[in-house]
């Protein structure tokens, strides 16, 4: 199994119509009072810029940074391109995202050897260079990628990613995210190393029920998940964040008419039709509501979408200054099928032919 992540790759994007900027401090995101981080080039993650940061604490950090607008089509573009170079070569293929993808190795004919030989095609061809991670499982995989990065290629076995990411953060598991390392550390396991030396029974006892054997298996890299090949798709939405809070109802529900027109396109170009209509609205607080109503037939007409909306925000009968606001549809008719390849216990074993 191998994990493939495009090193910084919206930075990388922009470096190829700008190499001026190789080499200086990069952060691509909004530019908005609470605009976040997208990405940020290696010399300004030095600094200490990382994706999701709030672009405000990105440049006090590093004030010399050029700061540039995503531009999602192009980088869209290239994703199409890389990924369709390696699918080429690997069909047996799962992106995760527009930067990262799963590789069943199981039937490759000396896969290290041909993942090289892709990465190094890849860079020819579109300039993104691929750091990947290769293990018996998605987990080691990932978690393996992750380490070796930037420009980076590396293999572990499940006992090898045990010792090697034992003094690591529990965070660096996929998996576990803030509130459960938040809930571990007031345990005291604040690394794999201590999460590894706590049975199930005793992780069930102290986080909650279910929580124990899921935590024991991520802790020792056991990770059964499947490469889907295609995922079903389960929903599509459309949301904004202002950059001001909004509390008058009629600008609210003009965005709201607006959300619900690119929605019906989105569904649309993906062929789609759902017979649920949900909203979300954020508050200035951060708490969120959202709301969900469905129909006898599935629809993706925008009028229909946009009606159902406003029925559920004016329900809510909402007065409070509104942060983001959102319009999703799910409950698809036909979900496109998944084929799933899931590796025999005696397959995909480290160390792997060259």
């Amino acid at each position: 199994m191998a994990h493939c992540d495009i090193d910084a790759f919206y930075a990388s994007a922009e470096l190829l119509r700008r190499p001026d900027l190789r080499g200086v401090p990069l952060i691509v995101g909004g530019l908005g009072p609470r605009s976040v981080v997208t990405t940020a080039s290696y010399e300004a993650r030095a600094f200490g810029v990382d994706s999701a940061m709030p672009m405000s604490r990105a440049r006090s950090l590093c004030p010399q940074a050029v700061v540039l607008p995503p531009d999602m089509a192009r980088y869209r573009e290239i994703s199409q391109q890389v990924w369709g170079m390696m699918r080429d070569r690997f069909p047996v293929l799962q992106q995760a995202g527009i930067d990262e993808a799963y590789v069943d190795l199981t039937d490759v004919d000396k896969p290290l050897t041909s993942m090289r030989e892709a990465v190094a095609a890849v860079e020819a061809e579109t300039g993104m260079f691929i750091s990947v991670g290769v293990g018996p499982n998605r987990l080691v995989a990932k978690t393996t990628s992750g380490a070796a990065k930037p420009r980076g290629f590396a293999t572990l076995s499940r006992e090898q990613a045990c010792e090697a990411f034992a003094g690591a953060s529990v965070r660096k598991l996929q998996g576990i995210g803030p509130r459960t390392a938040e809930r571990l550390g007031e345990l005291g396991i604040l690394t794999i190393g201590d999460l590894q030396r706590r049975t199930p029974e005793e992780l069930t006892a102290k986080v909650g029920t279910g929580s124990g054997p899921r935590l024991h298996a991520l802790a020792h890299f056991i990770d059964e998940s499947a490469v889907q090949v295609e995922r079903a798709i389960k929903s599509c939405s459309r949301e904004t964040t202002f950059p001001e809070d909004i509390a008058d109802a009629g600008r609210l529900l003009a965005v709201l008419d607006g959300l619900a027109e690119q929605l019906s396109q989105d569904l649309e170009r993906k062929g789609l039709a759902g017979r649920t209509v949900g909203i979300k609205v954020r508050f200035a607080d951060w708490t969120t509501k959202t709301r969900a109503v469905s129909v006898d037939r599935a629809t993706r007409d925008p009028a229909a979408i946009r009606s159902l909306a406003r029925t559920l925000f004016e329900r809510e009968q909402i007065d409070a200054p509104v942060r983001l606001l959102g319009v999703r549809s799910a409950g698809f008719e036909e979900p496109a099928e998944t084929e799933r390849r899931r590796p025999r216990h005696d397959e995909a074993q480290l160390p792997l032919p060259l």
